[in-house]
This record gives structure tokens, sequence and C-alpha cells, in this order.
């Protein structure tokens, strides 16, 4: 038996075989909580003579007004675009922002999530690595009592708030484009497999394709996320007997590597080959010829994101429905295409 004063949530749930944000909430009598499983915790509770130290439920209660952001990258202008949106909201609100990137590492995302938790964060938003594929350490911030919401890159695994872009439509709509502007083999230089936004960005660009009769080459679907990757692939798939009259890239920095390696090889764009990037960063403004680009509405994306977040802090609605707000895209039309 564990004398009285030592008894903790986590000692109350272990027994219990439950979360420690459940049996938090069964003491509260929250009524996302059942009946039966409030009484059995608040039952054990008293067998224990559990109370709740007054220390850290004065630390629990205090207000850091602090939000954690972890990011893939910053240098992205899509990440950088979604940290002004964000920052926006949250300093209107009184709140600051404290930031970490994962460098797209999934090692480098835990550490960012424990920073943030051990900085008394009152809530996190997160875009996960192109690693990421365990998710115990945001089960494990929710479980701390700490809400948590997703955007851009996010999983099915976690319940919770979640803004993202209609990858798939936008994707479609571009490759809808290069097609009624003449192009018919049109090569996808694609994220990594199993990345939501990558599969996607691919499914439209398939279904693009088969929409119009057009053959589905899998030699012209390649992963290609980089400018120097772009580089090399370009210059390969230019030498195929067929090579590609178009190609539409998973971002913007891969876009400009095609247009450089293009630029290498004395092709025209688009009178040759056209190239339709996705994400309308200042890059897409500056390559030449401009890249034609869907708009991800990065901003938007991070206003969205970090009000979703803040009512629940703010207003009450902790027990709301999870929320999955998708942003439309839209076709940015430059000199890498036909109009």
């Amino acid at each position: 038996m564990i004398s009285r004063g030592q008894v903790t949530i986590k000692d109350l749930a272990e027994e219990l075989g439950i979360s420690p944000s459940t049996v938090s909430k069964a003491l509260k009598n929250h009524p996302d909580i059942s009946q039966e499983t409030r009484k059995k915790v608040n039952d054990l509770a008293k067998l224990w003579n559990y109370y709740p130290n007054p220390i850290a439920l004065s630390l629990r209660n205090s207000r850091t007004k602090t939000i954690g952001l972890i990011i893939p990258e910053i240098v992205h202008h899509f990440f950088s675009s979604v940290i002004s949106g964000i920052e926006d909201v949250a300093y209107d609100a009184g709140y600051n922002v404290m930031i970490y990137q994962s460098n797209e590492s999934f090692n480098r995302e835990l550490i960012a999530v424990q920073a943030l938790l051990n900085s008394r964060v009152e809530g996190i938003l997160i875009s996960l690595s192109k690693e990421t594929r365990n998710f115990d350490h945001l089960r494990n911030v929710l479980d701390h009592g700490v809400p948590v919401g997703m955007f851009d890159r996010v999983c099915d695994e976690i319940e919770t708030d979640k803004v993202t872009v209609d990858d798939y439509q936008g994707a479609y709509s571009a490759v809808s484009h290069l097609i009624r502007t003449g192009c018919r083999r049109i090569a996808h230089l694609s994220g990594p497999p199993g990345l939501p936004i990558a599969d996607f960005r691919r499914g439209g660009y398939l279904d693009a394709l088969r929409d119009n009769n057009l053959e589905i080459n899998r030699d012209l679907i390649i992963y290609c996320d980089n400018f120097k990757q772009a580089l090399i692939r370009t210059k390969q798939l230019m030498n195929l007997s067929e090579p590609p009259d178009a190609f539409f890239t998973v971002n913007e920095f891969t876009a400009t590597g095609v247009v450089k390696s293009l630029y290498d090889l004395k092709i025209k764009i688009p009178e040759e080959v056209s190239v339709f990037a996705f994400s309308n960063g200042l890059i897409t403004q500056v390559t030449n010829p401009a890249l034609s680009t869907v708009d991800q509405h990065a901003y938007q994306i991070g206003q969205t994101s970090a009000q979703l977040l803040l009512d629940r802090l703010l207003n009450q609605q902790i027990t709301r429905p999870f929320i999955h707000q998708v942003i439309k895209t839209e076709l940015i039309i430059r000199e890498s295409t036909r109009f």
C-alpha cells in the first residue's frame, strides 16, 4: 500500500489501467468520462487517501500565456508564412509563441516536444517531420492535459484539431491545367511515400491523367522533393527516349531545380517543357521564368490553427468536437506554363 501523501494521479492510472488524463478528468467529474469510470477513480482515490499536491496544483493553474510551435524547417516560405499567421492571432490574444524546428528529424521532434512540456506551454501546434511514423510523444502531451493542434502534415492516429489544405484538388487542378494547354507526358517529382501530403498530391496527379485518358507512365513518377535532387533527376528524365513535356513538382524548391536543369540543357520553358510547382513562396516569383504554382494560403493555415487552439484555451471549448479544417487551394498561372 502506498502511504498517505505519496499517491499520485499516475499511481491511480496505473492501478486502473487508464491514462493519467482520464484520471484527472474523472476526479473533476468531467462529462467526457463515463459515470462508471468516474466512480472507480473516486473510489480508489478515497481508498488510497489521494489528495492533490497543492504545489503542483498551483503550478498547473498558473498561466504561462505561451503556446509551443514545432515546424519542419523555418527556411521554407510556406512555414514562415504559417508562423506569421499563428503569431498574429496568438499575440492579439495575449499569448507568446515558442518555436522549435525538427529539421525533418523525428528525434529532434521528440526533443522539441519534451522541451515545450518542460517549459509548461499551454498548448502545442505541430507540423510533423518527414520521418515521423510513431505518435506516442503526442499522446504523452495529451495525457499531460496539454491540447495539441496539427497543421499541413497531420496524422489520422491522433484525435485533435487539424488544419490542412486540399492537396488532392490542388494537384488535380494543376495537372489538369497542364493537360488543357497541350501537355501529354507529365512527369511528377513526388514527396516520400507514406507522407500524407505527398500521397494526396500524387493521387491528384494520377486521377487527372486517368480522367483525361492519358497513359500513366511509372517511369515519369520519381521521389524527388528538393533542389539538389531535381538537378539530377530532371536531366535523367530528359534523357529518356520519350522525355516529358511537363513537370509537376511536389514543392517549389524542387520546381526551381527543374527550371535550373532545363536552363542548363538549353530547353525552353514553356515552349518545349512546362513546369508547375506547389506552394506559392517568393522563390516562385523570382525564377526565370516565374513559376506557375498552387497557392496553399499558408498565412490562413497559421491563423486558423492558432484560433482553434486558443478556442480551447480561452473560450472554455475543451470538450467541443475536434475540427478538421480544410483550406482550399488556388492556381497561380505564370510564365512557366502555357496559357
